[in-house]
């Protein structure tokens, strides 16, 4: 029998995180055992969100050492764990002193705004103020989003790393590159790499060579020697060295053999191995990414272009096209701690399920400025067509229909840059759970919504490359051995007419969100032009530990 286990890094409430693991059948997929560890995350400004990568190491070892008990406890031998598997949001920005093993700054989250001066800086240099100038190298337009403006803030206005810099002392990363390198030992010989997917999201990768390119480095002035290397997402990185946390020695000698970013890793767990198969994560964000093969396909229509896997050192690398949509569960969070209209995110599925309708009322969560199709940071969330009609329940079926909405612009997006609309879409996260929301976004798509009846895809895919890896060799990654995962389906329930007309609305009043700030509005300190966050954003680390009954020996040379 097959074991995995897998460490999720979420956000829980305003002012935590929670590092989730979980231990399935790899075969079967039946969840085992689990463990979770809270941690503290950071709101140092407005329009700020960090993390503090000590404390994140230090709560995965913490998750293992128990998940290990755990196992005992089930008579599961944890000698028999035979691979390590990371997953991890894909844009956070770490920085270290490889002297020292410690962190020089804390971690900037993928939707920390503090440099939107930064790109507006850079904007300047390129010909045109052209935000997508460099989309044909990268796959990616100039944005907040990226780690390569965190980098850059982080150089322009932190002395400490700036002096590990001239000093040769200081090591790039995202969060996968930090934990695998403390992971295989640190200062004492760690490490330093990342994977294909992690590296297509930093703007300094090269989707084509599939390496930094030196061009990109100079324009963001990042020295080349920071970066981590880039691998495969499915080979043997290094082994686990003994970590004095862990009182057991759990898991020492065993291989990390697999690593992709969140997103990507989703894809693989759907099973999105032919062109044309995509899926959708609803999380904080929404996240959806189409197969397109070998071939990297360039979106006339707002959508990024980047890799979604690369399943071994000598496998070709697959592309994927992707919409990003910043704000879905956050909306959630949001009616919950800053509206105070429910006391649990599980009560807004109950009052839409109640209202039955918005009755007219549409809501467009533009906290962070539109992200895919429009990538526009003037945006701001409003909510139009309030009547005296409209309670509490209209308010919270408009926001689910909202994440509906937004994933539908960017279906729309996806098909007119493949030429093949999708006869039904695969969906996880978090928020598939709340079935009033399948439905809708069924009913908004008029396409059937498929829902895995296990919803961890993102650990299922980096528990496939890791087992799947040469040298580990318990997971193959051929079709016709994979096995089938059961499924919930939704069905359109109103005629595309309706689905229609409520579309149009909801796009006009994504119009009226638009050009709602401007740079030259007064700023509170050094903060960006973007108004407070939503309480809650989604931040993701994931480790997997494969577990096989026979164990074929191999190194990574």
């Amino acid at each position: 029998m097959f074991i995995y286990c897998c460490l999720n890094l979420c956000v829980h409430r305003k002012s935590n995180c929670v590092i989730y693991l979980q231990v399935f059948n790899a075969k079967t997929a039946e969840l085992l055992s689990h463990h979770q560890v809270e941690i503290q995350q950071k709101f140092p400004k407005e329009g700020w969100v960090e993390q503090d990568p000590k404390e994140i190491l230090k709560s995965v070892l913490e998750c293992v050492e128990r998940t290990c008990e755990k196992l005992q406890q089930l008579n599961i031998d944890i000698t028999n764990i035979k691979a390590i598997g990371v997953s991890n949001q894909r844009e956070t920005t770490v920085v270290w002193d490889k002297t020292t093993g410690e962190p020089l700054y804390n971690a900037i989250v993928w939707l920390d705004l503090r440099t939107q001066s930064t790109v507006e800086r850079l904007l300047k240099r390129i010909p045109g103020n052209n935000k997508s100038f460099f989309k044909f190298r990268t796959g990616l337009p100039l944005s907040t989003y990226f780690s390569a403006v965190k980098l850059r803030w982080l150089l322009d206005n932190v002395e400490e790393i700036r002096q590990a810099v001239d000093d040769g002392r200081a090591m790039f990363g995202t969060i996968d590159s930090w934990l695998i390198w403390c992971l295989t030992g640190g200062k004492n010989g760690g490490v330093h790499c990342t994977d294909v997917t992690n590296a297509s999201r930093t703007m300094l990768f090269n989707i084509h060579s599939l390496d930094w390119d030196p061009e990109l480095c100079q324009f963001f002035d990042i020295p080349m020697e920071i970066l981590p290397k880039v691998r495969s997402s499915s080979e043997i990185y290094g082994l686990m060295k003994i970590c004095p946390s862990l009182k057991s020695g759990a898991l020492t000698g065993v291989p990390i053999s697999g690593c992709l970013g969140d997103q990507s890793a989703a894809l693989v767990g759907q099973m999105c191995f032919q062109d044309g198969q995509a899926k959708n994560t609803y999380g904080t964000g929404c996240f959806l990414l189409c197969n397109t093969g070998q071939k990297s396909v360039f979106s006339d229509h707002g959508l990024l272009t980047t890799i979604a896997y690369k399943l071994g050192r000598d496998k070709p690398v697959c592309y994927a096209l992707e919409g990003s949509v910043a704000i879905a569960g956050a909306v959630v969070r949001w009616l919950r701690d800053n509206l105070g209209i429910v006391k649990t995110s599980q009560e807004v599925e109950k009052l839409a399920a109640e209202a039955g309708t918005s009755y007219g009322c549409y809501f467009v969560p533009a906290f962070s400025g539109l992200y895919a199709p429009y990538w526009e940071p003037s945006a701001r969330g409003i909510i139009c067509g309030l009547t005296q009609f409209t309670n509490k329940n209209h308010i919270a079926f408009a926001a689910l229909e909202a994440v509906c909405f937004q994933t539908r612009e960017i279906l729309d997006a996806m098909n007119k840059d493949c030429g093949i609309p999708l006869s039904q879409l695969q969906v996880d996260g978090g928020m598939t759970n709340n079935k009033v929301l399948m439905q809708l976004q069924s009913d908004i798509l008029c396409i059937p919504v498929v829902k895995p009846s296990m919803p961890e895809t993102t650990a299922l895919g980096a528990a496939m490359a890791a087992g799947a890896a040469e040298g580990v060799g318990i997971w193959s990654l051929n079709p016709g051995d994979l096995t089938a995962v059961t499924c919930e389906r939704f069905e359109p329930q109103i005629n595309p007419e309706e689905s229609e007309y409520r579309y149009a609305r909801w796009k006009k009043a994504v119009m009226k969100s638009m050009d709602w700030e401007t740079s030259e509005a007064p700023s509170n300190g050094d903060t960006s032009i973007f108004c407070s966050l939503p309480l809650g954003f989604f931040i993701m680390s994931s480790m997997i530990m494969l577990i096989g009954a026979k164990y074929v020996s191999g190194t990574d040379k």
